[in-house]
């Protein structure tokens, strides 16, 4: 039996001619609230406070910022803002102790001639073979 996968799910449904659910829902809204300014105010006011509100709500339908629209960005700017954040960079450095204990020089380094390194690696081989047999 053979299913039909949906292949283009990013993309929003087109619910008002144009325009999805969402675009529509801000385009109605920012409309509203123009309309109420300018029935309610005086004219010259009403025009000059709906012109914000017109532009908004038209970037929030339609602008978007490196395919992201402006709602996903207002939302990141607004946790960004909100939302405690973790300086690592400020890390202060450790204390240093005032009195720290003074190393032991290191002894003089062991000069290793070809047989003395042979005999290690003898004694090495024979004692890994001795561990695997126990």
């Amino acid at each position: 039996m053979e299913y039909q996968v949906p292949q283009f799910i990013e993309v929003e449904d087109k619910v008002f001619g144009p325009l999805s659910l969402k675009q529509f829902i801000y385009l109605a809204g920012g409309l509203g609230l123009c309309v109420i300014l300018v029935l309610t105010l005086p004219t010259f006011i009403g025009i000059l406070l709906a012109l914000p509100v017109a532009i908004f709500s038209g970037a929030l339908a339609f602008y978007k910022v490196h395919n992201k629209s402006l709602v996903e960005i207002i939302e990141s700017a607004l946790s960004f803002y909100t939302n405690n954040r973790l300086y690592l960079w400020k890390k202060e450095p450790k204390q240093v102790e005032a009195a720290a204990p003074v190393a032991a020089p290191d002894p003089e380094p062991v000069r290793l001639t070809r047989g003395k390194l042979k005999e290690l690696a003898w004694s090495l081989d024979i004692k890994d073979q001795t561990n695997s047999q126990l």
